[in-house]
């Protein structure tokens, strides 16, 4: 089994080079799970509404992945409880959190559970993501066949330390939430696939998909300012194919994608 997934959709850019490119990647790879994390996709850089989760589906996504700016578009309430297809992160505090942190999809006779998780170095408070998946994973290995994680966290230790934690109990984890794309695609020694972030779809001429003069001047001034989505210059794809072994449910490849204008797609 193949999974596509690609990383943190940021803003207009992010949004073109989805439909651009996407359909061409499932052409070429023909993976039988498709994964976008789009919780940076809206044209000002932060969570997702219905357009937005429409467009990327259409584009050929299976499911989509969200992150810590889920709710940072409240029009994601009025729907986010109609689709399993839209993941938030499985750890938000409470007792009635809308939507899911995570939905099964059925690929070719073959279970497969897609669970968004979220950090909590650097990042708002929210519960214990190591319990939390820990319970779920006991839960779901009787159930499914596969079990991917995209882990939306600030740092690569607490990213690597989760996938090492979960090595043999599930099929893959991707982390993402950083924009930058890491060159640590591997498979960890009981099977499992792990990056440490699939990097972004976005612009690549700002800073982290946002225009780079803002993010100086806080640097330069200590004092807040404004960040806003670069709207001008190339684009990227970042994110990674993994391929699972049917009968062991292990990985056994992962490999970038990355396409920029340094980077050209080859096909």
């Amino acid at each position: 089994m193949k999974i596509l997934f690609l990383g943190d959709v940021v803003g207009n850019i992010g949004m073109k080079m989805i439909k651009q490119y996407l359909p061409i990647l499932k052409r070429d790879y023909k993976p039988q799970l498709t994964i976008v994390n789009g919780e940076n996709a809206t044209s000002f850089g932060r969570g997702i509404n219905r357009k937005v989760y429409k467009d990327i589906m259409d584009s050929g996504a299976d499911v989509i992945t969200l992150g810590n700016h889920a709710w940072n578009n409240e029009e994601i309430f009025d729907f986010i409880d109609e689709t399993k297809k839209l993941v938030r992160p499985l750890n938000f505090p409470g007792k009635d959190v809308p939507g899911n942190g995570y939905t099964i999809v059925n690929v070719n006779g073959k279970k497969v559970a897609v669970i968004n998780l979220q950090g909590r170095i650097f990042m708002d408070p929210i519960d214990d993501p190591f319990r939390m998946i820990d319970e779920l994973v006991n839960k779901l290995s009787s159930k499914v066949d596969n079990i991917f994680v995209d882990f939306h966290a600030e740092t690569t230790s607490e990213k690597q330390v989760m996938a090492m934690y979960l090595d043999g109990r599930i099929s893959a984890m991707v982390g993402t939430h950083t924009h930058v794309q890491t060159n640590d695609n591997r498979i960890l020694k009981k099977g499992t696939a792990f990056m440490t972030d699939a990097g972004m779809c976005g612009p690549t001429d700002g800073v982290l998909g946002m225009k780079y003069e803002n993010i100086i001047h806080r640097f330069l001034t200590q004092r807040p300012t404004r960040f806003e989505v670069e709207e001008n210059g190339g684009g990227i794809v970042s994110g990674c194919i993994i391929d699972i072994d049917n009968h062991s449910m292990k990985a056994k490849s992962i490999k970038k994608i990355l396409i920029s204008p340094d980077h050209p797609y080859q096909g």
